[in-house]
């Protein structure tokens, strides 16, 4: 009896040693299992074992930001799927939905989330503003008034600003992929 009751005793100790899975983590491990990534797009797990928290690196093949590399952190909280992920640009990017701190503004990120929504609605929303950047509800005003305005001188300051130019006294880092 002594014997059976230790036992039972170990695998109590057992189970509070093992971290539980949360709602959240259970939902991104679906939404990583569904994911349909083109080839443009690659994920990074700085962590093996926490996939709450981790990259995505964004090549464009075409579009005005063809030929660059975009790394966003990935954030996502306890509350996912009720709250979304916080999405950041890592690199200093001329860009009208991204600011110069690196905020990315994509509706689904804000307003228009919806628990329905996973990670790969997100990602796709990403890579889409590198094919159709949105001067209507821009984070990077200059960049919208520009891109509005002068196409043509849009399209030369995103060239200049991936080759790690300064465009109106901002420095910005090198995106061109070699």
């Amino acid at each position: 009896m002594i014997k059976i009751w230790s036992m039972k005793k170990n695998e109590d100790a057992a189970a509070r040693r093992k971290p539980k899975t949360s709602a959240a983590q259970i939902r991104v491990q679906k939404d990583l299992t569904e994911l349909e990534l083109s080839s443009t797009m690659k994920t990074h797990f700085p962590d093996p074992a926490d996939l709450l928290n981790f990259t995505l690196t964004i090549t464009p093949d075409e579009g005005m930001y063809k030929g660059g590399a975009f790394v966003f952190s990935v954030n996502i909280n306890t509350n996912y799927p009720h709250e979304p992920p916080k999405v950041k640009c890592t690199q200093t990017i001329y860009h009208p939905n991204v600011d110069l701190e690196g905020n990315v503004c994509l509706n689904i990120l804000r307003e228009d989330w919806k628990p329905v929504l996973n990670l790969n609605s997100v990602l796709v929303g990403l890579q889409y503003l590198f094919l159709e950047p949105n001067a209507d509800d821009p984070l990077n005003k200059d960049a919208a008034e520009e891109l509005r305005k002068n196409r043509e001188q849009f399209l030369q300051n995103v060239k200049a600003s991936m080759r790690g130019g300064n465009i109106r006294g901002v420095q910005y880092d090198k995106l061109a992929v070699q």
